[in-house]
């Protein structure tokens, strides 16, 4: 949460009632999650092709996000297990910055906030697997599974502080 010239709370900082949406972001495939307005539970969406060069998934991720009618966008981090970056966490410091973008010039601009992803995909595969489905079978799936994780943690810190979870963008170095 950032804050003004005199400490106080800005009021775009507000934690807001409504649908939030949680995306894990891979090389392949984004797993996007969304969480009801209350922010009690976190459920799958869809899982979009990655598409880099051209950004067609950022443009589906904004249509959810549209329709759906999100105050705030959760985007994985990955870190390692000490919290440090790795090679991943620069794309998805772009990604979460391309969708802050993409939202802003829908006129939809939310807060987009990056929260640790530690464990979301090997806690979605044993979930996954407790289930009785296999990983390979359920490819597609675990990116949603994990968009789930990322943003159930996002949801109960901010119902816990009463603050939006994870960082903004751009106080990432």
């Amino acid at each position: 949460m950032s804050a003004g010239q005199d400490g106080a709370a800005t009021a775009t900082d507000a934690v807001r009632r409504g649908r939030t949406l949680g995306v894990d972001v891979g090389r392949a495939r984004v797993g996007l999650a969304t969480a009801d307005p209350d922010g009690l539970i976190a459920t799958p969406v869809a899982t979009l092709a990655r598409d880099a060069r051209r950004g067609r998934d950022v443009g589906e991720l904004v249509a959810h996000a549209l329709e759906l009618d999100v105050v705030a966008v959760y985007v994985g981090l990955p870190v390692n297990l000490r919290g440090e970056h790795t090679p991943s966490t620069q794309d998805a410091l772009d990604y979460a910055r391309s969708v802050a973008r993409a939202l802003a010039d829908a006129g939809h601009a939310v807060p987009v906030r990056l929260v640790d992803e530690r464990l979301s995909t090997v806690s979605a595969q044993a979930g996954l697997r407790a289930a009785g489905r296999t990983v390979k079978d359920s490819r597609g799936v675990i990116d949603q599974a994990a968009a789930v994780a990322i943003l159930q943690a996002a949801v109960d810190e901010q119902r816990r502080t009463g603050r939006w979870a994870g960082q903004d963008p751009e106080e990432i170095a």
